[in-house]
């Protein structure tokens, strides 16, 4: 019956051992799930700061196209106002019985087109020709009398300047317009960096939990057969008492005595099994 006791007894640890290897194997890939997601959370806090500052910028950025195609409309009206009087100056300075300027050119235009799509015979393309240098000087002229009266000139060079002005400001509204879609795309790219990291962090993080969750059943199971060890001990020794005839003090002494050797060896850093830590604990000294 003792023989088949300490066999029992040793099924019993040899199954305490195999949990708890595969507790503390457990509990190792535990800290490797836990690192990795703090890794990832790391870095997805990293990427969101990055991202923020994007934004930030590309805010800041749109606040200055706002205003910079404020400025820009606000030339644009003052360059379509100035057009209107320069048009209007124009006409009224133009030399007396003259034909307008914008119906020589219209007709300038019809010839051209006729030029280039009619079929004409030589007689008639030369008179096309002839006809075509002959609103030409005339408009030349016209142009040349225009350019030469002081309060048209003057209305020119002021049309222009504001023009230049309005290019500028739709150049900077341009400018300003492509940084801040920069920007944009850099934050847009950044969140979803972070959002793919972040759904990482999310199954490291179930991970861990299932891996610790079978840590703490393996961690169960291994005191529940340490528990039945103890059990077979206390038979052991109880029918191994009685065999000897040895009293319930002799048996307190012998227990004391084996404590404090296993206490020794514990001191020395030599290596315990399960069984004398358990010893040890019974007896007070852990």
């Amino acid at each position: 019956m003792l023989d088949e006791l300490k066999l029992k007894r040793e099924r019993e640890n040899a199954e305490a051992e195999r949990h708890r290897r595969k507790r503390d194997e457990l509990n190792d890939r535990t800290r490797d799930w836990v690192e990795k997601r703090d890794t990832l959370n790391g870095q997805v806090r990293a990427l969101v700061e990055e991202a923020t500052g994007h934004r930030i910028k590309r805010d800041e950025l749109n606040a200055e196209v706002r205003k910079a195609k404020e400025e820009r409309d606000l030339w644009n009206r003052t360059v379509n106002e100035l057009l209107d009087q320069f048009n209007d100056l124009r006409r009224r300075k133009m030399p007396k019985g003259a034909i307008p300027l914008s119906k020589l050119k219209r007709e300038l235009k019809a010839l051209e087109f006729k030029q280039m799509t009619s079929v004409l015979t030589v007689d008639k393309e030369r008179a096309l020709i002839e006809e075509m240098a002959r609103i030409q000087a005339e408009v030349r002229r016209l142009e040349k009398s225009l350019e030469e009266n002081e309060e048209v000139r003057k209305a020119g060079e002021e049309l222009r300047e504001v023009r230049e002005k309005a290019e500028a400001a739709h150049k900077r509204v341009s400018e300003l317009a492509e940084m801040a879609q920069k920007e944009h795309d850099q934050m847009t790219a950044l969140y979803e960096k972070s959002d793919e990291l972040r759904r990482q962090a999310d199954l490291a993080q179930e991970e861990f939990i299932k891996t610790k969750m079978l840590a703490d059943e393996e961690h169960r199971k291994h005191i529940e057969h340490i528990r039945e060890v103890h059990d077979y001990d206390k038979i052991i020794h109880g029918i191994w008492m009685k065999e000897r005839g040895v009293h319930g003090e002799e048996e307190v002494v012998d227990a004391k005595r084996e404590a404090e050797m296993i206490f020794e060896r514990f001191k020395k850093g030599d290596k315990l099994s399960t069984e004398d830590l358990m010893t040890l604990q019974k007896s007070g000294y852990l």
